[in-house]
């Protein structure tokens, strides 16, 4: 789930929103950010805030190649203290990650297989810029770092805006509060958890999208994507 997500915001915007210096507008002003891609997000590395462009898909340290980093675009909240590729980076607040975004998009399943799915977009706020809960790591492969990064989800179940969609959701760190703690060394694996949940209904919002959002890749952009063809601009 969550395979798609945009970040249409410029880098002032992002800057005034999260009060972190972006002086690129690289992984700004995109509608349709699909795995394997770079992605903006704010690290805490060298424990001062720092945007960062990273790999989205999560390379482990002991990878040989990026064959495996689109099926680890996301990490579930309920397993990540465990699993072997998260488990060591939870506790750690330098690498844990606040990845951009504006929206995403969650697929509703066709009734009968032939058909094509319909994409939804989801906003919270109205269309605020927000941040995903995120893990990041560096991995050397042939003699280079690549960083790169996974977000978190978690159940739907108590969002019925989501539930609708799709079992699953984004862990999304909505307020300042909330984004600050996720990067602060003094919570460990459990209290950085705790942040984490489902987002309220009444903050989140859906509608029909494009279904051309379906193609990844640059050639597929802009505000046409956000809604469903013939409803209108967004």
């Amino acid at each position: 789930m969550c395979g798609r997500y945009t970040n249409t915001a410029g880098p002032e915007e992002l800057n005034d929103r999260f009060r972190v210096p972006i002086l690129s507008p690289a992984g700004t002003g995109r509608f349709n950010i699909a795995p394997t891609e770079e992605v903006l997000a704010i690290v805490a590395a060298k424990s001062e805030p720092e945007a960062r462009l990273l790999r989205w898909g999560l390379i482990p340290p002991w990878a040989n190649d990026l064959k495996g980093a689109a099926k680890m675009i996301n990490a579930r909240m309920e397993t990540v203290a465990v699993k072997p590729a998260f488990r060591k980076l939870i506790p750690n607040a330098s690498r844990r990650a606040l990845q951009l975004a504006d929206g995403y998009f969650e697929w509703l399943k066709p009734e009968k297989r032939s058909e094509p799915r319909q994409p939804f977009f989801f906003q919270l706020d109205g269309g605020v810029p927000f941040a995903f809960a995120a893990l990041w790591t560096p991995a050397k492969l042939e003699g280079g770092w690549v960083h790169s990064v996974s977000l978190l989800t978690c159940d739907s179940a108590s969002n019925r805006v989501a539930s609708a969609i799709h079992d699953r959701m984004p862990v999304i760190l909505a307020d300042a509060d909330a984004q600050r703690a996720w990067l602060d060394p003094a919570l460990g694996a459990e209290e950085a958890l705790a942040l984490c949940g489902a987002l309220p209904t009444s903050r989140l919002t859906a509608r029909p999208a494009n279904p051309a959002v379906n193609k990844a890749g640059g050639a597929v952009e802009g505000p046409e994507l956000l809604l469903a063809p013939g409803s209108g601009r967004p």
